[in-house]
C-alpha cells in the first residue's frame, strides 16, 4: 500500500513539482488548489504515469472554513494522511498603508492561518501511528523585514519559526517536520504579488520550481529541520545573522523596489 501525501497550492509551481516528485516515488497523492481544472489534469498525468492513486480537492485557503472541510472530506475517502505538506501561499507587493487590506488579511489566512490549522488537523493522527512526515514551505524572506512585502515577510517568519517549534515538540515521536526555504523561483508568484520587476528577481539567483521542490522532497525524507535551496540563498540566510536588522530592512527595501 503506497503512502498518500496532500499537497496545498499544487496547481503550479512548487507545488506541482513536489506532486511530480512524490508520485514518481509510489506515493498516492491528494491535490488541494483553488483551480480544479489543472488539478484534474495533472493528477490524471500523474496516475497514469506512475500506477498510482491521485484525488482532487478544490478549495480556497483563503476561507477559514476550508482546513476543516479538507480533513472532513480525507475522512470520507478513508485515507491517512502520511505526508502534509503546506505549499500554498501568495504574497502583495506595495507599501503596507496602500495595499487593500482584505488582500492582506487574505494573505495572513493562506500562508498562517490555514497552514497551522491544517497541521493540528493531520498532526495528531500522524503522532498516533508513530509516523508521519510535515513539509511547510517558507521562504528566504522568513530571515528579514520586508519593506513593501510587508506582511508576505512576516508570514514567512510565522513558518519558520512554527516549523521549527514543532519539529522539537515532536522530536522522538515518529513525525518530522521540514521548512523548505527557497529564493526567488520561476513560478506565477512574483506576476501575482506585482514583484516581477523587482530587484530581487531581475538581479537575485533565480532557481527552477523543479530545483527548489528537489531540495524539499530530499531534506523532508531524509529529516531534516530545515532544508535551504540551493548555494546563493545559503550564503543569504548565514549573511542575515551578521548584519542589524535595521540594516536588512534597508536592504530589502531595495530589494523590493
Amino acid at each position: 500500500m503506497n503512502p498518500t501525501v496532500l499537497i496545498t497550492g499544487a496547481s503550479g509551481g512548487i507545488g506541482e513539482e513536489l506532486a511530480r516528485l512524490f508520485a514518481a516515488h509510489r506515493h498516492d497523492l491528494v491535490l488541494v488548489a483553488r483551480t480544479e481544472p489543472k488539478l484534474q489534469s495533472l493528477s490524471g498525468d500523474l496516475a497514469r504515469a506512475h500506477g498510482i492513486q491521485a484525488r482532487v480537492l478544490a478549495a480556497d485557503l483563503a476561507d477559514p472554513g476550508a482546513p476543516p472541510r479538507v480533513f472532513e472530506a480525507i475522512g470520507q475517502m478513508g485515507v491517512a494522511i502520511d505526508v502534509l505538506v503546506n505549499n500554498a501561499g501568495f504574497g502583495a507587493r506595495g507599501a503596507y498603508a496602500e495595499i487593500e487590506y482584505e488582500v492582506e488579511a487574505r494573505m495572513i489566512q493562506v500562508n498562517i492561518a490555514a497552514l497551522a490549522h491544517l497541521t493540528r488537523l493531520f498532526l495528531p493522527g500522524m503522532l498516533a501511528r508513530r509516523s508521519g512526515k510535515i513539509l511547510n514551505v517558507a521562504s528566504t524572506a522568513a530571515y528579514v523585514p520586508g519593506p513593501f512585502m510587508a506582511v508576505y515577510y512576516a508570514s514567512k517568519a510565522f513558518v519558520l519559526s512554527f516549523t521549527e517549534a514543532i519539529a522539537e515538540e515532536t522530536q522522538g515521536s515518529g513525525v518530522t517536520v521540514t521548512v523548505l526555504i527557497p529564493g526567488p523561483t520561476e513560478t506565477g508568484f512574483a506576476a501575482a504579488a506585482g514583484n516581477q520587476d523587482s530587484r530581487l528577481f531581475r538581479t537575485g539567483t533565480v532557481m527552477s520550481a523543479a530545483a527548489v521542490a528537489r531540495v524539499g522532497f530530499d531534506g523532508l525524507m531524509a529529516g531534516k529541520r530545515v532544508a535551504i535551496a540551493g548555494v546563493s540563498n545559503k550564503l543569504t540566510v548565514f549573511s542575515t545573522r551578521l548584519a542589524p536588522r535595521t540594516t536588512l530592512a534597508k536592504i530589502t527595501r531595495k530589494l523590493n523596489s
